[in-house]
């Protein structure tokens, strides 16, 4: 039986823990708790999240802010069905909803913003450079990009549909499932040729 204490001391890599994950604005405010219907489930996709995707962010860009992790689909049916910028929970499954599988299997994902980048979009730099460093550099399954602080969702899973989106001018989508990029890996590279050097950052 899991005490949420012991959920939120559950370690899912190197630089997280899953009490990082567990906040929500909304069930705070509205008072429904956010815990796992499965924690086990939750626990063992978090930390495919954490450890393919969200530790090498934090080894190349240092601190990332995570703005909304886990949602328990009590929790996300009730921003859905109440206008809160929660999708569907169908949609949500191996997202936001850790402990649910989608059609494409296991997933978890989260919203975030790397401050070292969002200095850097906030002085005109274009959401892409960092869109096709993620591409060529993790094993994400989903992107989508918003203006405020270009943060973003993030997502992992079992069967990776490798789509990048953005609310971010050009608006739409970047990279459909299945599609090669429209921009040669030459072009790519060079958008962020100024980057730091990928997990390049020796953390204590």
């Amino acid at each position: 039986m899991w005490s949420l204490e012991t959920l939120g001391r559950v370690r899912l890599s190197r630089y997280f823990y899953m009490r990082d994950f567990l906040y929500s604005e909304i069930g705070s405010f509205h008072q429904i708790p956010n815990i796992p219907e499965d924690p086990d489930m939750a626990i063992a996709n978090g930390r495919r999240l954490c450890e393919e995707l969200l530790d090498p962010l934090t080894e190349t860009f240092g601190r990332i802010a995570v703005r909304s992790g886990y949602r328990s689909p009590t929790l996300n049916r009730f921003g859905n069905e109440n206008n809160l910028n929660c999708a569907r929970n169908d949609a949500n499954y191996g997202h936001h909803i850790w402990d649910r599988q989608s059609p494409d299997g296991a997933g978890a994902g989260s919203s975030l913003v790397i401050p070292w980048f969002a200095d850097r979009y906030a002085q005109g730099r274009d959401w892409r450079d960092l869109a096709w460093w993620i591409h060529d550099h993790l094993p994400y399954s989903d992107l989508w990009f918003f203006a405020k602080l270009c943060a973003m969702n993030l997502s992992w899973r079992e069967q990776p549909r490798r789509t990048i989106s953005s609310y971010i001018a050009p608006k739409g989508m970047l990279l459909r499932s299945g599609d090669d990029p429209h921009e040669a890996a030459e072009a790519r590279r060079s958008r962020y040729a100024d980057f730091p050097p990928f997990r390049g950052l020796d953390l204590p």
